[in-house]
């Protein structure tokens, strides 16, 4: 797992969010759309399921407080098989996590449903969108009551 950004003791009330994502063109997307938007929470970034179940298990993550922004399509571990250990997990099932992927099957969209994420992102394709969908993403999590 890698840390993309800086954190501090204060960070650990802080929103800690885990992008989940192999693709290093949208982990670089969302990088800048977090800059462009002035968004300051640390961001981490595992390149498939099992290198995040690791990061969430060990503490690797700081804080109380986290998101996770899912990807479905990678390697290793999906995103799907990645939600069904978290949530069978008794110590991270009720983790949020936004689905942000590229699959618009609706089996995927009702699977991950099922699994209870709290939202299901089409990765938008310009990053003038993309940068707007953070700052939405970031609106909701500013607001929403976290576990």
């Amino acid at each position: 797992m890698q840390t993309i950004g800086p954190t501090t003791k204060e960070d650990e009330r802080e929103t800690n969010i885990l992008l989940v994502e192999d693709d290093e063109v949208d982990v670089m997307n969302v990088q800048r759309a977090f800059k462009k938007n002035n968004i300051r929470n640390p961001l981490f970034h595992a390149g498939n399921g099992l290198d995040a179940l690791d990061a969430l298990r060990s503490g690797r993550m700081p804080g109380d407080r986290r998101l996770v922004l899912l990807d479905l399509n990678m390697p290793r571990m999906g995103g799907i098989e990645f939600l069904r250990e978290l949530r069978a997990d008794p110590e991270l099932r009720h983790t949020p996590v936004v689905v942000l992927t590229t699959s618009n099957d609706d089996r995927d969209r009702v699977e991950a449903y099922n699994l209870n994420v709290a939202g299901y992102i089409l990765k938008p394709v310009t990053l003038a969108n993309f940068i707007e969908t953070m700052a939405a993403l970031n609106r909701y999590w500013t607001m929403s009551e976290l576990p």
